[in-house]
């Protein structure tokens, strides 16, 4: 057993690594920028938790995902290794303290997202820390190819800069050629170093169903494949009351989406993880970091915007290898809708302005001022201060998030933390001075440990219990003591930051590229028009698109989705089908033939060619105009 697996056996409890996850570690062991394709479920941290634990010195993960940065930091404390994370929102305190623990206290990971890595404080902090290896989570983000570009993300090439020795391991799921080729392009790559799982998925059956009874549909699905299951739409009213539909007929439902409070997510999170037939309805705020193996089916009730966010949602089924679907409800009204969204996600550029200046007066920003800064955000109540209307708003925050000019961050709760900055000795005399807080503050010490040294996680409501005071009166009491400078308190709260990473300029000297943000809306168009072929195709199989789509070539049918169970049942082998097919395109697209003419024309038996004839006519790929067919693409 050599040392990787004696690492992935001690932490990890597995005695075994899944396909490429060792070959990826052991290039970037060696020395090498290695880009990792993974599908969704591969073991991906693993990959660079492993590595970093086999080298002295800490791990840097950038990663854009608050949530899922949570929730590997809380998993790597549960197998007793030390991970902090830094993200937007943490006040300068509770940054320097992060980077005091990499420092001086052992530990093995330090998870960032993106926008922190050009402040000044993790510039200067940085340079300070025995880095082993820098992980670029999430990697297609610094691909303005891609469907997720994220500017902050450039920044990582300073951090290479600053950390010249250091080698890169950069990870994502799903990225195309042109993406994989702009990530090493970008992250400065020595070499090309790439490795890619296969995104053919076998034993997931992809169907597409044009259909105007969603629910309905739904139903028949689930009470068909009973067992655990999600189902993804596009608005977080639709997740209860499609959950409350499918409970009407006696299946065990629930809703999930990014807002419902911490609680809330996680208890339903871990229900539905621990039941073996429990649907989950939900926005795509759910399944991020999720590996649960036996989910028995995906439902999407709306199109995706993009082959990437749907092979990847879709991808959650099936990870234990066992027969599984991937169904794709749509009708017309949806592709309409797709198609306005090119417009919709695209603002004109002078209420681009417009929004960017609202922001600044919204939050009292003086112009040269407050690069570094962040907010709470509540972007309905900034909507109805201004009189604007919320979904353009949000779009035109995100495009002028892709300039560069500030990051959203998604809603994720940060839960109240409090830290002692007075000495104990100094403590004590303030609570002889102070006999009104003496009782809470000796409640604070006997109820939570390590005050005094850490920021620390605290529950409001369970001091006020203890107490018997009202929660009002325990978080006054946590604001004077914090005010007064015995305490740090930052109080829970669960809206959005803004986050500022350049200084306000004039609005008159916004610069927005036109040339970059016209081809950005061009590729957004070509992913959606992807999206509406995968949807509506009726005579290519499902597993092919998607594989061409992300590069792999030479691929063979998957005999497993609804395109390929019709051509099932033409009786005949998919090899035989594709050369009478490529013979009647051959002769329909260059001339023109009746089905009479291609049977004398092509040299298989009559009933074969009629079934493939018939076939494209039904599916729309063949017209018939009486005495002649015609192709259609």
């Amino acid at each position: 057993m050599d040392m990787f697996d004696q690492i992935l056996l001690q932490y990890w409890g597995y005695h075994h690594f899944r396909p490429l996850q060792k070959e990826i570690i052991e290039s970037v062991y060696n020395g090498n920028d290695t880009l990792g394709l993974m599908p969704t479920g591969g073991g991906k941290s693993i990959v660079f938790q492993v590595v970093a634990m086999a080298s002295e010195g800490v791990c840097l993960v950038v990663t854009p995902l608050i949530a899922l940065m949570k929730d590997q930091v809380d998993n790597l404390w549960a197998r007793q290794i030390k991970a902090v994370a830094i993200y937007s929102g943490m006040s300068f305190e509770e940054i320097s303290a992060a980077f005091d623990k990499c420092l001086w206290g052992g530990y093995k990971f330090l998870y960032v997202s993106p926008e922190r890595l050009k402040t000044e404080h993790f510039l200067t902090r940085i340079k300070s820390l025995k880095i082993n290896l820098i992980v670029v989570d999430e990697a297609h983000c610094i691909s303005s190819w891609g469907y997720d570009f994220r500017p902050s993300y450039l920044e990582i090439a300073q951090i290479r800069e600053l950390l010249p020795d250091i080698k890169i391991l950069a990870l994502t799921a799903t990225a195309t050629p042109d993406v994989v080729n702009d990530i090493t392009e970008k992250l400065h790559f020595s070499k090309k170093s790439v490795f890619s799982t296969s995104f053919e998925r076998k034993n997931l059956a992809y169907l597409a169903r044009e259909r105007e009874d969603k629910v309905d549909y739904l139903v028949m699905i689930a009470l068909k494949n009973r067992g655990a299951g999600i189902v993804y739409v596009r608005n977080r009213n639709k997740t209860q009351e499609v959950a409350i539909a499918l409970r009407k007929k006696g299946l065990n439902a629930d809703y999930y989406h990014a807002g419902l409070n911490a609680k809330e997510r996680s208890k339903k999170q871990a229900y539905w993880k621990d039941s073996a037939d429990s649907i989950m309805v939900c926005t795509n705020a759910f399944g991020m970091g999720i590996d649960k193996p036996d989910v028995r089916f995906v439902v999407h009730l709306d199109l995706p915007e993009s082959p990437e966010e749907y092979f990847q949602e879709a991808g959650r089924a099936g990870r234990d290898g066992n027969q599984s679907y991937a169904v794709l409800l749509y009708n017309q009204a949806d592709i309409e809708r797709l198609r306005k969204n090119v417009e919709v996600n695209f603002p004109p550029i002078p209420y681009l302005k417009r929004v960017y200046e609202a922001l600044a007066n919204y939050f009292q920003i003086p112009v040269g001022s407050n690069n570094g800064s962040c907010y709470d955000f509540s972007i309905s109540d900034f909507c109805d201060k201004f009189k604007l209307e919320i979904l353009p708003t949000y779009n035109a925050i995100k495009t002028l998030e892709q300039e560069g000019y500030f990051v959203l961050s998604e809603s994720s709760e940060v839960l109240s933390k409090v830290k002692f900055t007075v000495e104990r000795d100094k403590l004590y005399k303030f609570q002889v001075a102070n006999r009104q807080f003496d009782s809470f503050i000796k409640l604070l010490l006997r109820t939570y440990t390590g005050l005094f040294t850490d920021f620390t996680r605290i529950d409001e409501q369970r001091l006020s219990t203890l107490s018997t005071l009202p929660v009002s009166q325990v978080k006054k009491y946590l604001e004077t003591l914090s005010n007064g400078g015995v305490l740090f308190y930052s109080p829970a709260r669960t809206v959005p930051i803004l986050f500022y990473t350049n200084d306000r300029v004039e609005t008159s000297r916004l610069t927005i590229d036109v040339t970059e943000y016209n081809a950005r809306k061009k590729r957004y168009n070509n992913r959606v028009e992807a999206m509406i072929h995968y949807a509506s195709s009726h005579s290519k199989c499902r597993s092919l698109i998607l594989l061409e789509y992300f590069g792999q070539r030479n691929a063979t049918r998957c005999g497993n989705c609804d395109v390929c169970r019709k051509r099932n049942e033409l009786d005949m082998s998919a090899y035989t089908f594709d050369l009478i097919l490529n013979d009647i395109k051959h002769h329909v697209r260059s001339g023109s033939y009746s089905i009479t003419d291609l049977v004398k024309v092509i040299n298989h038996p009559e009933e074969s060619i009629s079934r493939v004839v018939q076939y494209l006519l039904d599916n729309g790929k063949m017209i018939d105009m009486g005495d002649v067919l015609k192709w259609h693409d």
